[in-house]
């Protein structure tokens, strides 16, 4: 059950940003539409590739050698690294807010949501490639816990992020709010780079 909780919270922390896809679904929040259409299309898409994520690096373990596995570890506490860093540099000044209610169709809506999500190149690194790179060592019955828990988290955030900001935008629109959250996300992903460093060390 710990995975279950791992995955949960790596999961939670790596989508706990303000990225495009999450500001396009704040935007249909506040705008009041297609937001069900929106936070299934997310979630459901994080899902296929958070396991796509994994089982790619279960595939290809047993090619790894011992210096390739250090290789992808090394890789690994770079991205958590880099990861940190734009935590702290984030400018919520950027934080933009289209609130324009023009009328938009069920397939441009659509469209948008796929764009926002296949299209941009953070959903790639950190949920194919960190969430597979971080459990390649897991066994196959924690590959599983572990991505089930990444996609609850998902779930829970999308259609939380679509429906809050439906009904308390006030709040939600607060630097203050995303202050704390990035501070949450900078404490654990910290967390998972000493470990993922004391792996490293024993490499060497």
């Amino acid at each position: 059950m710990s995975f279950l909780f791992l995955g949960f919270f790596t999961g939670l922390s790596l989508i706990l940003a303000l990225g495009a896809q999450n500001i396009f679904v704040m935007e249909q929040g506040l705008k009041k539409q297609y937001i069900f259409l929106v936070c299934l299309i997310c979630s459901i898409s994080d899902l296929i590739l958070i396991f796509i994520g994994i089982f790619l690096f279960e595939y290809f373990r047993n090619l790894f050698t011992s210096n390739i596995e250090l290789i992808f570890n090394i890789s690994l506490f770079i991205f958590l690294i880099y990861f940190i860093f734009t935590k702290l540099r984030f400018k919520y000044s950027d934080l933009n807010i289209n609130l324009d209610k023009k009328e938009i169709s069920f397939k441009s809506v659509f469209v948008k949501t796929l764009g926002f999500t296949y299209l941009n190149p953070h959903v790639y690194s950190d949920t194919v490639f960190f969430l597979g790179n971080f459990s390649k060592n897991f066994l196959i019955s924690q590959k599983y816990l572990f991505g089930i828990g990444a996609s609850i988290a998902s779930f829970l955030f999308f259609f939380s992020l679509g429906y809050l900001f439906k009904f308390s935008s006030k709040y939600l629109k607060s630097i203050k709010v995303w202050k704390t959250i990035n501070l949450f996300i900078i404490v654990f992903m910290g967390a998972l780079s000493i470990f993922v460093l004391n792996d490293i060390l024993n490499f060497i």
